[in-house]
């Protein structure tokens, strides 16, 4: 018998994007167009993606735009754009979050801003998703640097676990476009899903049911805080433009205090 899921609708939830995906000659012309649709930015660090002046002009864009500002850490494999797992020692992975997300903390402190969340890229996101120590390092690495910054990450029982078990704030993250097992991690064999048509079903279903259908045709639950949203593609525009029409995203602080009764 197909277990049946109590359905629950969102109520909040936050849009994300990443910005300063370029470095030195190689520019992102692009990136900047969803920030009119988005409540939360991750900024690259300078390691997979990211030189101080590009960094600069992000931070004073999502400023400009009033967005919730993160960081967004990688490995360090500038020419690979992180996308390359590295093994290293729980040391070595604090050194790498802590030099990142200070990074970006100096530079916000510079122009009268604050950070609120991390959000790890390419294979770092990947290995968060699927290996909880992993996970929980990086969860250590982050908490570190500030108890009260948002560790985003892939939604699923990993995440759910590292929130508990490092005692941090965790942001349960989907995309759209990807294809999810049915534990919610990612299936990476699979291509993204770019027809916005279905994206758009997708999503409404998901506000409707907290649900996401999985590669076994059945149905995982998502409590789901927030949505990446990617500028890579030639419809990611007009995507997050029909998802906005849905709802109106909120950052993920301000939604838990609105939820609280603080706002």
């Amino acid at each position: 018998m197909e277990e049946v899921i109590e359905r629950k609708s969102i109520k909040n939830i936050d849009f994300n994007c990443d910005l300063a995906q370029a470095y030195g000659i190689y520019k992102n012309n692009t990136e900047f167009e969803l920030l009119d649709y988005v409540s939360s930015v991750n900024i690259s660090c300078g390691f997979h993606a990211g030189d101080p002046v590009t960094i600069k002009d992000a931070l004073l864009k999502a400023k400009e735009k009033n967005l919730a500002i993160g960081a967004h850490i990688g490995f360090n494999d500038i020419q690979g754009f992180g996308y390359r797992p590295v093994e290293l020692k729980e040391d070595e992975l604090e050194a790498l979050v802590v030099y990142q997300v200070g990074a970006i903390m100096s530079f916000a402190n510079a122009y009268g801003l604050s950070i609120e969340h991390v959000r790890p890229h390419g294979a770092m996101y990947k290995m968060a998703g699927e290996d909880f120590t992993f996970s929980c390092n990086l969860a250590k690495a982050i908490k570190k640097c500030s108890e009260w910054l948002v560790y985003y990450a892939p939604a699923g029982d990993i995440t759910a676990k590292v929130a508990d078990y490092i005692g941090i704030q965790t942001a349960q993250e989907l995309s759209l476009e990807k294809t999810y097992n049915a534990d919610l991690t990612i299936d990476y064999t699979k291509e993204d899903n770019t027809n916005n048509f279905e994206l758009i079903k997708r999503f409404q279903h998901l506000l409707h049911t907290s649900q996401i259908r999985n590669n076994l045709g059945g149905m995982s639950f998502a409590e789901v805080d927030t949505i990446h949203f990617s500028n890579k593609y030639k419809n990611s525009l007009d995507l997050i433009k029909q998802a906005h029409d849905l709802i109106t995203p909120a950052p993920v602080n301000y939604n838990n205090a609105k939820v609280s009764g603080w706002v």
